[in-house]
């Protein structure tokens, strides 16, 4: 496992183009004063910390300080030129390499890097379907992954959880990677034959240019749910965002569930071709229109048995975790896969009345054995995803259901309340403790979580436990054969970050430990 306390690599493609400097001004409307004769580029980064010899830096305001700071640095490392505003310009007096000035360098980034790697709208590229949504993004997208290598299609994947290149594992930066390191992954996969390429799209790369100069064959909608206002301040900004994902520029064609009133907005404004799902189990109003609907069946500990319905035929078949709002992820990974090109017979075949074979790392992982209680470890953060979760363990648990979780410090702060009062809402007893507290005090965060949890239900019973390790053992203690665990909130990660730094956290390996130490097994 690499280290959690350095940063994963940048990844870029071992042979890119080389792009005419001249042409990349002529591009962008760049003004320089420097000659730029004789002179390429072959790559684009923001950060010096991961420039090569021969790239571009672009140079950006940052919060505190101007990125063009920090040229020197740069051109120390071999850069050949800087990309910056008229502020950065006045710094780099002398510079020594090419100057471009444009008016904001983070717009004009993305396009900059699909002309420096060969990745724009025109190019010749595998499929690219992306996923946005405030919940289940990760998840469509690894179901999506799994069905295609069932089919024998090469994959390359850009996930919360990780980076896939043809079978290659790299863990994740962001939901989705700046601009330039986003171009760069494309590129490197179409170096290495991917055949198609699976993207999570936050609503922070729409509104920050991280997905700028792509265009999606396919983009699904999964849900809009109380999450990231620290960022966008209402709901209806936030949905403005993720609708930006649904026009001509960015996408073809579109699949939106429209089990919230939100998905109904966006499947009516788009100015794209749209596909609707539904899932009646989770649905607002179970009866409204929808080209597909996702039917549930069967629900056990081990898995969620659906019919998917709609215009092309029904297929039933099971997802390899627990929940309706699981199922109706998968039946939209499958549209998706649809409406991209690959046939519904073959598709039909692959997993009709069987299982889907796909890994969805920390997504409502069950972690422990056949006997005593189960133990499920999962990355949800927010009220909606907690209350999904919550819903799905209790449909498949005889007897008490214990919630473990905390909330992320520096982050929506105006979501924890609600993410208590679903914990104690949906749990038999909750368990508080801590997850990333960055740079905040992690006792404000917990009591945060247990206001909203008390003003939700009085006499819920809560325990307030750090660090995590002794939390998820306090809740083993508590439970006997047929109870269960819900664990919320470090799902995939492998660390936890405490004012600045991040520290090794296994989580996982904590849950296994806690069960073996109460006498249950838990298989490794």
């Amino acid at each position: 496992m690499q280290n959690p306390s350095a940063p994963p690599p940048v990844l870029r493609p071992s042979d890119p183009p080389t792009v005419p400097l001249a042409d990349v001004a002529a591009h962008l409307g760049a003004v320089s004063e420097a000659s730029l004769d004789g002179v390429s580029a072959r790559g684009v980064t923001l950060a010096t910390a991961d420039l090569r010899p021969g790239e571009l830096f672009v140079a950006v305001r940052g919060v505190h300080r101007h990125g063009a700071e920090f040229a020197g640095d740069a051109i120390a490392k071999g850069a050949v030129a800087v990309v910056t505003d008229a502020d950065g310009a006045a710094l780099l007096a002398g510079a020594g390499v090419p100057v471009l000035v444009v008016d904001d360098p983070r717009a004009v980034l993305g396009e900059l890097s699909a002309l420096v790697y060969g990745t724009g709208a025109d190019a010749a590229l595998p499929p690219l379907l992306a996923v946005t949504g405030t919940n289940g993004k990760t998840s469509v997208t690894h179901l999506m992954e799994g069905m295609l290598h069932g089919l024998g299609v090469v994959t390359g994947l850009s996930s919360t959880a990780e980076r896939h290149i043809a079978g290659e594992v790299i863990p994740s930066r962001l939901t989705t990677p700046e601009a330039s390191e986003m171009h760069a992954l494309i590129a490197l996969m179409r170096e290495r034959d991917v055949e198609a390429i699976l993207v999570e799209v936050s609503a922070q790369a729409l509104t920050r240019h991280r997905v700028d100069g792509l265009h999606f064959d396919v983009a699904g909608f999964t849900n809009l749910t109380h999450d990231h206002l620290d960022d966008y301040g209402d709901m209806t900004a936030y949905l403005a965002a993720k609708a930006a994902l649904f026009d001509p520029a960015r996408s073809r064609r579109a699949v939106i569930c429209v089990d919230q009133p939100a998905g109904i907005e966006i499947a009516a404004t788009a100015g794209i071709p749209v596909t609707t799902i539904l899932t009646p189990a989770i649905a607002e109003d179970p009866t409204a229109p929808a080209d597909w609907r996702v039917e549930i069946v069967a629900e056990t500990p081990t898995g969620t048995t659906f019919t998917l319905t709609g215009p092309a035929g029904s297929l039933t078949t099971t997802v390899p975790v627990i929940g309706p709002h699981m199922a109706s992820n998968a039946g939209l990974a499958i549209v998706m896969l649809l409406e991209a090109g690959w046939e519904w017979a073959a598709l039909s075949r692959l997993v009709g009345d069987g299982r889907i074979d796909a890994h969805l790392p920390g997504r409502i992982q069950r972690l422990s054995g056949d006997r005593g209680p189960a133990l499920y470890l999962d990355f949800g953060h927010s009220p909606d995803a907690f209350e999904k979760t919550l819903d799905a363990v209790r449909r498949v648990t005889p007897g008490r259901l214990v919630m473990v979780c905390g909330a992320n410090g520096d982050r929506d702060t105006t979501k924890r309340a609600d993410m208590g009062a679903v914990a104690a809402l949906g749990s038999d007893i909750l368990v508080v403790t801590d997850q990333h507290p960055r740079s905040e005090d992690p006792a404000t965060i917990r009591r945060a979580l247990i206001e909203g949890a008390l003003a939700a239900r009085p006499d819920a019973v809560v325990h307030e436990v750090t660090p995590p390790e002794d939390a998820i053992a306090t809740a083993v203690s508590l439970v006997g054969d047929g109870d269960a665990i819900l664990w919320a909130g470090p799902g995939h990660q492998h660390y936890r970050e405490i004012q600045g730094v991040r520290t090794p956290f296994d989580a996982a390996g904590a849950a296994r430990e806690a069960l073996r130490g109460g006498g249950w097994p838990a298989p490794d």
